[in-house]
């Protein structure tokens, strides 16, 4: 009988330890905020984040992303607390595709897109036939579209709206060739063709500057504040501690101040 009893005991003692350690994780994880990001700039910018929130008793984790699709599925399945890397058009586009329930917490930053030299170091000089790359995405090439058009380089149809592609196409004078390739392709693809048309992140991340543009969106358009980058979870996610905690950091005044400091126009504060 005493056997039983201390083996008891013993089961009991186990599981009042076991529940203790569940216990502790779980307060533990309500301290750890995931996050997945592009490498550049919003995982740079998370590093700045992440200092702030070590003072208010929160660990976060960066988790980076070469992709735009990635880090809204594992935001959507709960791997990922959130994610940051994409602009409040894609985000729209993106649930409407793929049945996610994905929300902005937070209008952190706008990167300009920019067009950028290749084998042409002028748009005035640009050749007839000339290759040039936009990203493949819908949002992305529509509004790699728009500023080609803003140049005078082609005519977009007039119904043309923000999803556009090259078969809006009105007028080509100079023939040229646009090949819709993946964003994260572009920089890399950058001496085989005449321009491209890249976004900002991929752009900072190739370490071009957005001053050596050859033509680029202005911060105070209508296209700025489409294309917003934002803090983004899963909805009814908004209101948690650790989530509002996060958007407090990374609407910071140290956020703010590193972002002007560091990308000198190629982001913009939107807080």
């Amino acid at each position: 009988m005493k056997k039983i009893v201390s083996l008891i005991t013993a089961l009991s003692l186990a599981a009042v330890s076991v529940f203790g350690l569940a216990a502790c994780g779980g307060a533990k994880d309500e301290k750890t905020i995931v996050v997945g990001a592009s490498p550049a700039p919003h995982a740079e910018i998370l590093e700045v984040a992440k200092e702030v929130l070590e003072k208010e008793g929160y660990t976060l984790e960066i988790r980076e992303f070469n992709d735009y699709v990635l880090p809204n599925t594992a935001t959507e399945s709960g791997e990922l607390d959130a994610n940051y890397f994409q602009h409040l058009k894609y985000l729209d586009d993106f649930n409407e595709e793929n049945g996610t329930h994905l929300v902005s917490v937070a209008d952190v930053h706008y990167e300009p897109m920019g067009i950028y030299a290749g084998k042409c170091d002028s748009l005035d000089a640009l050749p007839e036939g000339a290759t040039v790359t936009v990203p493949n995405d819908t949002t992305n090439e529509a509004r790699a579209l728009f500023l080609l058009e803003a140049q005078g380089l082609i005519t977009l149809r007039e119904d043309a709206g923000l999803e556009a592609t090259v078969l809006d196409i009105e007028k080509n004078e100079k023939n040229l060739q646009i090949r819709e390739i993946e964003a994260a392709q572009q920089v890399r693809s950058l001496e085989d063709v005449d321009i491209a048309v890249i976004n900002g992140n991929y752009a900072i991340g190739g370490g071009l500057q957005i001053e050596d543009a050859l033509a680029a969106e202005t911060a105070d358009s209508d296209m700025a504040r489409t294309y917003t980058n934002a803090v983004v979870v899963k909805e009814g996610n908004e209101n948690t501690e650790k989530i509002q905690a996060l958007v407090k950091a990374v609407c910071s005044e140290e956020v703010r101040a590193f972002m002007e400091e560091k990308y000198e126009g190629a982001v913009v504060p939107q807080f």
